[in-house]
């Protein structure tokens, strides 16, 4: 395998995976197993693996599993967890996703994300759940009058689009993670939405908002941007507030409005997918964290969580910690503006303390502008890390497109980047060799993204 540059301990996930695979195949003691991930409208995805046999190598087993569960939960999502064909794997895995347990934050985050407790369930071959997939269709309407609408933790952007024109594009400054009274939100998406409205001769025919967070159904989850909200207000309030929004629009305008609202992340893919005029796009965006969205081969969202940044993509038993769920080597170490402060010492290069996270970012970009070795070394190091990611993820995504943006692929290091992970994509991946990782287009970045989010409703 090659190896970053200035990480010599990185252990890929999918290099991890393929190794166990290989030596349970050569072993004459494997056991077939099969696991089952079940979320909201009983929407299945299934797993099926071999492994050792209990008893064999269970540490190793179950090692394996965790790290493949883990990587379901945060790609797919769920809240019922079924394993067949190894009792010793199952009762792990059970402890594992408990209040307390190894995997504690996820427990707690999938049950609050599903309003239903996450569960470990013995099965059957015969009895376990069969696979039921969601596509849901989303984007491309671009039909009469619509919102787009997009919900930033720094401003807010609405956009007023015609008959896939844009006719109308205002930014506002708001400041959403500082504000814990829900009504500054819902005035905040009100006005926008009514300004375009407005700029459309005063009436509106559908919705698209973009939003970070996890949505189902329409509805937030979790979102980052009302973090100041109580919980008590968040389930009251802003749970259903762009429906809200939209129910008192439908009562000035006496109509109904059809609204979606999507992860900030899928709507890129969307828009990238719109822009290429191709489907299966996997958008990842590095900032701030690791977010990204997915369109499948028919054009349209999966209804996953994507959630990459809470992935493994390191399966270094030494990996840098995720300081808010307290797991390793998962994605938002690796592609984020944490991974340039992380590689930083192993450059040569000190930070000063008293910089914020995206200062210290700058500085690091800075330097690499202005030729300094172990600057770039940092972003071939990341090129690195995102072709073994990708290959990874391709276990569950299928991957034709890969649109990689955010703050940490600016300037020079983005380049070096897409150079550094097309090339060993092809060197150890024959496979994936002709993903077309790229950037988005200019137009993409100036219009695109609020086009995508308005074409998300499809009218009657």
């Amino acid at each position: 395998m090659i190896q970053p540059i200035l990480d010599s301990k990185f252990k890929p996930a999918i290099i991890e995976l393929r190794k166990f695979n290989e030596d349970v195949k050569n072993s004459k003691n494997s056991q077939h197993l099969i696991i089952a991930v079940e979320r909201n409208n009983g929407y299945v995805y299934r797993k099926e693996i071999d492994v050792f046999q209990d008893g064999i190598d269970d540490k190793r087993n179950i090692y394996i599993i965790e790290r493949l569960i883990k990587s379901i939960l945060w790609v797919v999502g769920g809240y019922k967890i079924y394993i067949a064909g190894s009792k010793v794997i199952y009762e792990a895995i059970k402890s594992f996703y408990t209040d307390g347990g190894l995997r504690d934050f996820d427990y707690h985050f999938m049950s609050n994300v599903y309003e239903n407790e996450v569960k470990v369930i013995y099965a059957t071959y015969d009895s376990i759940p069969l696979e039921k997939k969601s596509s849901v269709p989303a984007g491309g309407h671009l039909n009469g009058r619509r919102i787009g609408f997009d919900a930033g933790g720094s401003d807010r952007k609405v956009s007023a689009v015609v008959n896939g024109e844009t006719i109308y594009s205002e930014e506002t400054v708001w400041f959403p993670k500082l504000n814990s009274d829900p009504q500054y939100h819902y005035d905040g998406i009100y006005a926008a939405m009514k300004t375009a409205i407005e700029k459309m001769g005063g009436d509106v025919d559908a919705i698209g908002v973009s939003s970070a967070g996890v949505y189902i159904d329409n509805k937030a989850m979790v979102a980052s941007l009302f973090i100041k909200v109580s919980k008590e207000d968040f389930d009251k309030r802003i749970k259903t507030i762009y429906l809200d929004v939209a129910k008192q629009l439908e009562k000035e305008l006496g109509h109904e409005i059809p609204i979606i609202v999507a992860n900030d992340g899928d709507v890129t893919a969307l828009a990238g997918a719109m822009d290429l005029k191709d489907n299966c796009v996997l958008g990842i965006a590095m900032g701030t964290s690791e977010a990204v969205g997915y369109v499948d081969n028919n054009g349209n969202l999966t209804g996953w969580l994507s959630e990459l940044a809470f992935v493994p993509v390191d399966f270094d038993k030494d990996a840098m910690m995720d300081e808010w769920s307290l797991d390793i080597g998962v994605g938002c170490k690796y592609f984020s503006q944490d991974a340039v402060i992380k590689l930083a010492p192993a450059a040569g290069i000190t930070l000063d303390d008293n910089l914020s996270l995206a200062e210290k970012l700058k500085y690091v970009q800075k330097l690499n502008a202005e030729g300094h070795e172990g600057a770039n070394k940092i972003f071939e190091s990341i090129g690195v890390y995102l072709a073994y990611a990708l290959a990874f993820y391709a276990e569950f995504y299928e991957i034709k497109h890969v649109l990689i943006l955010g703050r940490v692929t600016s300037g020079k290091g983005g380049d070096t980047i897409l150079d550094v992970c097309k090339k060993t994509l092809a060197s150890e991946f024959k496979e994936y060799a002709n993903i077309d990782i790229g950037m988005p287009s200019e137009y993409m970045r100036r219009v695109g993204q609020s086009i995508a989010a308005a074409s998300l409703p499809e009218t009657k």
